[in-house]
């Protein structure tokens, strides 16, 4: 069983045959999809699955916290299930190709007090951009 099924029965989330198969898809430590992409391969799984279904179902995950919405630029949201490990991303400006990535180090205590202005941090997003080797070679 993925780790994100565990979490989700965990918070005693009922597990229909639908749900089931999007958590499925969203397993892995890399996994970045779109939620059509998520559909096209759940559907592959479970042809009756609605393109609905599956966006009430990352909805629901997205609120319980087990699913992170990533949204870079001007692209499609996407949906990472690595949301209790903490992460940043490593986002491709070409293909939009996203992974993640553990620099060392604490960013919430990174930022110097000058910098805050007295704000108390709780959080923190950093997304580096480049270009994957792929993208690199080609251009």
């Amino acid at each position: 069983m993925s780790d994100l099924l565990e979490r989700l029965r965990g918070r005693g989330w009922r597990m229909t045959a639908q749900r089931r198969v999007v958590a499925e898809v969203l397993d892995g430590d890399h996994v970045h999809l779109t939620a059509d992409e998520v559909h096209a391969r759940a559907a592959a799984r479970l042809p009756e699955i609605s393109r609905a279904t599956v966006y009430n179902t990352l909805g629901e995950m997205v609120s319980l916290g087990e699913v992170i919405e990533v949204a870079t630029d001007k692209r499609a949201k996407r949906y990472d299930p690595n949301a209790h490990r903490p992460h940043q991303h490593l986002v491709c400006g070409q293909c939009g190709q996203i992974r993640d990535v553990h620099p060392s180090g604490n960013p919430l205590t990174d930022l110097p007090a000058s910098e805050r202005f007295g704000f108390t941090i709780s959080d923190v997003e950093v997304t580096y951009r480049g270009l994957c080797p792929s993208c690199a070679q080609a251009a």
